[in-house]
């Protein structure tokens, strides 16, 4: 069984993923956290958004290994054998990663490896353009989304929670950038595959919206 869970920034559909996943028992794919290394490592090599034949070479020896804890919940990212979780949702990485994700040498190498690792089973698969164009033919998709509004108010609590000052007009605004970004890339864009059941998770708690994915799960399963 494969489900997809898409979505735009700060949506909440990380958070949802894990958590379906854990319920099921199943491999937890976050193909965000695979274009977030491959931002962070641009940014300690300092190669510029501009050098796109630098970044191809760059994920063509990036070593990216994804894996999730049932008992503490945190899905862990390891680049070329260093655990960077922590690094992965800095200010920095968060400008950085949409202008890396639209390179369509770098898409196109990152959805091998996500449907490679998505043969390992039953499994929860959560990104930008999983439903439409990883894997399109997935049992079952849902396409996360929440006023911009609410998507700020979320990530500037999730930063202040690790230690970053935190504007949050400014950071309305850079979100409003990634999702124009994101919808409009020519390759792979952010949109909502039509056979998917749309969350609008707006005033929601994690905990409802995960009721209401996996009500929907059991009845079609």
């Amino acid at each position: 069984m494969i489900i997809t869970i898409d979505g735009p920034a700060a949506s909440g559909k990380s958070t949802i993923a894990k958590k379906v996943a854990k319920k099921l028992n199943y491999h937890l794919i976050g193909t965000g956290l695979m274009y977030r290394a491959a931002a962070l490592q641009a940014l300690l090599e300092n190669i510029d958004i501009t050098q796109k034949d630098q970044i191809k070479e760059l994920i063509k020896r990036l070593q990216v290994s994804l894996s999730f804890s049932w008992e503490d919940g945190v899905e862990r990212v390891l680049v070329n054998g260093v655990d960077v979780t922590k690094k992965l949702s800095t200010p920095e990485v968060d400008a950085y990663v949409s202008d890396v994700a639209k390179i369509s040498d770098v898409r196109e190498m990152m959805v091998e490896r996500q449907r490679k690792l998505a043969k390992q089973g039953d499994v929860v698969v959560e990104g930008r353009d999983i439903g439409t164009v990883v894997l399109p033919d997935a049992d079952i998709k849902f396409y996360v989304t929440a006023s911009t509004k609410e998507r700020a108010r979320r990530r500037c609590a999730e930063l202040a929670a690790k230690g970053h000052i935190c504007d949050k007009q400014e950071l309305e605004q850079d979100i409003m950038k990634r999702d124009k970004i994101d919808s409009t890339r020519k390759l792979s864009p952010l949109s909502k595959a039509k056979d998917a059941y749309p969350i609008d998770t707006t005033g929601k708690t994690i905990e409802e919206v995960v009721i209401q994915i996996m009500a929907i799960i059991k009845e079609k399963k």
